[in-house]
């Protein structure tokens, strides 16, 4: 099994997917947009992740490599892949597909609760999460849903939170695989962004609760392993070969 990860700047990394995958034997690898490095072609991964960044979809003249990201998601998605897209990766699947992105009224920057859509139980995140979660955010844009998505969660400060398009592209806006680490080195490097607000944490606030991060991580394992099940035609915790989502 091959995991891509495209990544767009150095402090925003995989976090916890290269642990997971290693655990599992799988390959896992990134590609650097911000460094310039080759985008992967189709037989390189079985399963892409399109990571977050400061980027936004909507000002991509500022960085050209976006479009060829943009492309080669597209290429993915027609070519029959899976593909996970986590906040700004999300929002370019989204955009890619007909949807559109746009500043969010409100950050949403630290630990808050989302809540999963009816919808949800008849996704790819059937059986794996509760109801309620508590998640790690740090987004300033929003998407709205490409045409033919599903809505899949939702918060009190934005009303998308996840969607899931066919059988094989799911897109979380918040970030299961952030570790004390990650989320340190993120706060660090854009403090200026954590000013009072409701929805915005101190560095402290966002790093205290270390509970956390290991259910945070557990909830984003189980939904890798369900993108691998996908992958490979197989869902092995529901003891069938295959599945048709919706």
């Amino acid at each position: 099994m091959k995991i891509r990860c495209l990544q767009h700047v150095e402090y925003e990394g995989p976090a916890c997917i290269p642990d997971w995958a290693a655990a599992r034997g799988y390959r896992c690898s990134t590609t650097r947009l911000d460094l310039r490095e080759d985008l992967p072609v189709l037989d390189n991964f079985d399963l892409l992740v399109v990571l977050g960044g400061p980027m936004s979809v909507y000002r991509e003249d500022r960085w050209p490599w976006m479009r060829q990201e943009r492309r080669l998601i597209r290429q993915a998605i027609d070519g029959g892949k899976v593909v996970l897209g986590i906040c700004l990766g999300a929002q370019m699947i989204a955009a890619e597909l007909g949807g559109f992105v746009e500043a969010s009224g409100e950050k949403e920057i630290g630990w808050f609760d989302v809540e999963l859509t009816g919808e949800a139980e008849q996704s790819l995140l059937g059986g794996l999460l509760p109801r309620k979660l508590t998640v790690f955010h740090w987004h300033g844009d929003r998407y709205q849903r490409p045409p033919g998505a599903v809505r899949l969660a939702y918060s009190e400060a934005c009303d998308e939170q996840a969607f899931q398009y066919g059988d094989r592209v799911l897109g979380l806006q918040f970030h299961l695989e952030a570790t004390p680490a990650w989320v340190d080195r993120l706060a660090r490097r854009d403090r200026d962004q954590l000013v009072a607000a409701t929805y915005i944490q101190t560095r402290q606030e966002m790093l205290s609760p270390v509970e956390n991060f290991a259910r945070a991580n557990e909830f984003m394992n189980r939904i890798l392993d369900r993108l691998v099940d996908v992958a490979i035609g197989t869902t092995h915790d529901r003891g069938v070969e295959s599945r048709s989502w919706f």
